[in-house]
């Protein structure tokens, strides 16, 4: 493997050398993050087309958990730990600069950014692409949604190899993972289903990664040497993050499968259910969602370990309740009442 990671290196260095692009870079490989699937890509998609949301979100945590499992069995390593521990920047001249974004805890191997984003995206792609035909009956417009979809994974790939979070080879398996997972799960995910299926879903999520990790140990497999040595040799010790560590994507996971379910089952969805939103009031719900998520993402966590792991459980399982159920209500009353009121005025 040293000559994938020797050669990864130095196609970090080349990128590197461009000092304009790095706002570039950064602003890219922020779209990639995990996180905007939940934050972003998810309220989005939602009020496009709610089957479609659905399937985002769906997509997304299922990446996200045989991401997490794939990265235990593949012991990958990352460019900002390996140049040091292996011994290369004593042997040889190398200049590469580290980011806030680059100490991912995390073995590095299939890239997270671009299997768990190639995956959830895939479905808008999809809807895109039908969209643009139905409407152009051209197979350029039809191949359109897709070249973009491609080119922006690909700039995902490139931007983690920039800031050092991986290596080539990571990201190119990272791509074609997401792209398989979305092509292969997107027709076979539950749209709706009754409250039981959530909550199995999210306990089997939760005991199916739990069980391979005791596993895992069990056997002997040291599953924190990651940690260690991204602790080790990250340029800045306040750029450790305990949100990049394995079972901060699983607490989000399994509280989403869990949020999900009761969303869909409240009182509120049913009665926005039935009372469909206009264009603009689907345009605002998401402007509100992509705010009010942020906010509640940006909210200041506990330093304690236990408590930053169940405060981010709560919070991601009220996600899909914002999104599904509180926003469009709040909306839809607001806009009755306007109703109502120049009923009244006339």
């Amino acid at each position: 493997m040293d000559a994938f990671y020797s050669s990864g290196i130095w196609f970090a260095e080349t990128l590197q050398r461009v000092p304009c692009l790095e706002d570039f870079w950064l602003w890219v490989t922020f779209l990639g993050d995990p996180k905007c699937v939940f934050l972003v890509y998810f309220p989005t998609a939602y009020f496009l087309d709610q089957k479609v949301g659905v399937k985002v979100l769906w997509l997304g945590l299922i990446s996200e958990s045989l991401n997490l499992v794939s990265k235990w069995f593949l012991f990958g390593e990352r460019p900002f730990w390996w140049v040091f521990e292996s011994g290369y920047s004593s042997n040889k001249d190398v200049s590469l600069h580290q980011f806030p974004a680059s100490c991912e805890t995390g073995p590095g191997s299939p890239s997270g950014h671009c299997m768990i984003t190639g995956a959830a995206l895939w479905p808008i792609v999809t809807m895109l692409s039908a969209w643009s035909y139905q409407h152009s009956k051209s197979q350029m417009m039809k191949a359109l949604p897709f070249t973009v979809y491609l080119l922006f994974l690909l700039a995902v790939g490139l931007s983690r190899i920039f800031i050092l979070a991986h290596f080539p080879h990571q990201v190119l398996g990272g791509i074609l993972a997401g792209i398989s997972l979305g092509w292969l799960l997107e027709s076979r995910i539950p749209i709706e289903r009754e409250l039981s299926f959530y909550l199995w879903a999210s306990l089997s999520l939760l005991l199916g990664v739990l069980t391979t990790y005791w596993t895992l140990i069990a056997l002997g497999v040291d599953l924190n040497w990651s940690i260690s040595l991204a602790t080790k040799w990250c340029a800045n010790p306040e750029w450790i993050r305990i949100d990049t560590r394995p079972f901060a994507s699983l607490s989000r996971d399994v509280a989403t499968a869990l949020g999900l379910g009761l969303a869909l089952h409240s009182s509120s969805y049913t009665q926005h259910k039935r009372e469909k939103l206009s264009r603009p009031q689907r345009v605002l719900c998401a402007c509100l969602a992509a705010l009010v998520l942020k906010f509640l993402s940006d909210t200041a966590q506990p330093e304690t370990e236990v408590f930053w792991y169940g405060f981010t459980f709560v919070k991601y399982a009220t996600f899909p309740w914002v999104v599904g159920a509180l926003l469009p209500s709040l909306v839809h009353a607001v806009a009755s009442k306007k109703t109502s009121s120049r009923t009244k005025s006339s």
